[in-house]
């Protein structure tokens, strides 16, 4: 087979293909960025004395919701705050969803991965690198994910200290509603059948578990306004994979630090009591 140069493009000093023709094609085609099943809710939205977000993006299994900003070029002081700005602007707007800041350049360089290690995982932030490559039919886009901080935000070990407790109320009032906040009283009355000394831990990321006044992440839960995500600290295995998919359990996409994930209502985690109790037990016990 023949070996074949690719033309790579730059962008920015490209005389017809500019930062709307890059705009246009990730509205047409989101898939192209490979970070999920998701669709477009809005563009150019406008920010409160901020400008206006290029592009809102949100997963289609309604969980999760995307602030992107492109620029051409190298990433820049000047986007490097917008797009953390307007992610704080809309997950403040609508805290029932799980929010992602998206930054898209042709460059992502080192200042900009500096600054953002320098906030420890504070935001959870992806940096996509764009590269065009021309070819005989038009114009390729490849998008490399060159920084991904969502599977360090949200989680934390035992031994952190978060900072940011919470209550139920804030569950009940802000996040999620009293309907879905209580599905997490079963998750903790199945987790006491393991161990009756476990209680619940509020955070403002999500409800997990102490075990004598300690915390103890073997699970955890995030309410939301339809259902509630159960994550399940548990190393991905063929066996749990096949017992899952064999159950009528909604499954979202295993992550490698929150482990399996679990759309569940009051009624799904009743008719599935006795697998999960088995996963959440292996679990804790894993953590031990």
């Amino acid at each position: 087979m023949n070996f074949t140069k690719l033309q790579t493009l730059k962008l920015k000093k490209h005389p017809k293909l500019n930062e709307k023709w890059l705009q246009d094609v990730i509205y047409n085609f989101p898939e192209i960025l490979g970070i999920g099943d998701v669709f477009v809710r809005d563009r150019e939205r406008v920010q409160p004395c901020a400008g206006r977000l290029d592009l809102l993006l949100e997963d289609n299994n309604g969980n999760g919701r995307y602030e992107v900003e492109v620029q051409l070029g190298a990433t820049d002081p000047s986007h490097m705050i917008r797009t953390m700005e307007y992610w704080d602007i809309e997950r403040k707007r609508h805290p029932q969803y799980d929010h992602t800041a998206i930054l898209i350049a042709e460059d992502i360089t080192s200042r900009f991965l500096n600054v953002i290690s320098l906030l420890n995982g504070a935001i959870p932030i992806m940096a996509l690198q764009v590269s065009a490559i021309e070819t005989s039919e038009g114009v390729g886009l490849l998008f490399t994910k060159v920084l991904d901080t969502t599977a360090y935000y949200g989680v934390a070990s035992e031994d952190e200290n978060i900072g940011d407790s919470a209550n139920r109320q804030y569950w009940e009032n802000e996040k999620a509603n009293p309907e879905t906040t209580a599905i997490a009283d079963d998750v903790l009355r199945i987790a006491q059948t393991i161990n009756p000394d476990i209680t619940m831990n509020y955070t403002r990321r999500y409800i997990s578990f102490n075990l004598n006044g300690y915390s103890k992440i073997f699970a955890t839960c995030t309410p939301l306004q339809n259902n509630m995500t159960l994550s399940i600290r548990l190393s991905r295995t063929s066996e749990v994979d096949q017992l899952l998919a064999n159950s009528n359990l909604d499954l979202l996409e295993y992550d490698k630090r929150k482990g399996y994930r679990l759309k569940v209502t009051k009624k799904s985690l009743e008719a599935n009591r006795l697998m999960i109790t088995d996963l959440l037990r292996d679990a804790f016990e894993f953590k031990s």
